[in-house]
């Protein structure tokens, strides 16, 4: 059925942000399943010290990156199609995330401190096998992380790091002879810079609430009108 212009507006809206969902995902999905199985890590799960916090987190990239995508399917299938009943079953599975996004924001901010840690133990997991293998996944996946908070590696000394290639160009003066480590300060993020990471996870629930605003107004668009009444005239 045509739709009006906020129709439409909703149409795109959800078009837009379930592309930025189906990047997101692919990525999560992706780095999960290569450090599942690739040869580099594949050894690494045989050491049950090791394989505790970095199982746990490559398995909530997986599950996290395959739960995307299914939104993501449902989401373009319904904006695309203008399919009402796919456009409601999206809307659904958007309201159980955006409560997850909830849940999760509050036990993240009520265990800063261990949630830091296991991050950083991820984080130096990752560091590890990059320097073991130089993989060029994991290479890139440091590059990014390093960069988004301006830090170098385990040691913080760009000059003698052993992946210093992924540290970040210098700022100042004093960068290329030092800078902060990577696990300090991903710890340091959590604790001490916690309304932060709290705007990350108020941010991502305004964006979902905004794709479930869209779809239940295009659902209301959508909505089958009733069965005409004809008049007998005699």
């Amino acid at each position: 059925m045509a739709l009006d212009g906020s129709g439409l507006l909703c149409k795109y809206t959800l078009f837009i942000f379930n592309l930025i969902f189906a990047l997101v995902g692919f990525v999560f999905l992706g780095l999960g399943l290569w450090l599942r199985f690739s040869d580099g890590t594949r050894v690494f799960y045989e050491f049950d010290d090791f394989s505790s916090t970095f199982n746990m987190a490559v398995t909530v990239l997986i599950i996290t990156g395959l739960v995307m995508l299914i939104v993501v399917v449902f989401g373009v299938y319904s904006a695309c199609n203008e399919k009402r009943c796919a456009l409601l079953t999206f809307s659904a599975l958007v309201t159980i995330l955006a409560v997850a996004v909830v849940v999760f924001g509050v036990i993240a901010n009520s265990r800063k401190v261990e949630i830091g840690f296991s991050i950083a133990d991820f984080y130096y997991s990752i560091y590890s096998l990059c320097v073991a293998n130089s993989d060029p996944v994991l290479a890139v996946t440091l590059t990014f992380i390093q960069k988004l908070l301006h830090c170098c590696g385990a040691t913080g000394i760009p000059s003698l790091d052993f992946a210093k290639e992924t540290c970040p160009d210098p700022d100042s003066f004093s960068d290329p002879f030092t800078m902060d480590a990577c696990p300090g300060v991903i710890v340091d993020v959590f604790i001490n810079k916690a309304p932060l990471v709290m705007g990350l996870f108020v941010g991502t629930g305004v964006i979902l609430l905004l794709a479930l605003i869209c779809s239940s107004i295009l659902a209301k668009k959508l909505k089958t009108p009733s069965s005409p009444q004809y008049i007998i005239l005699t």
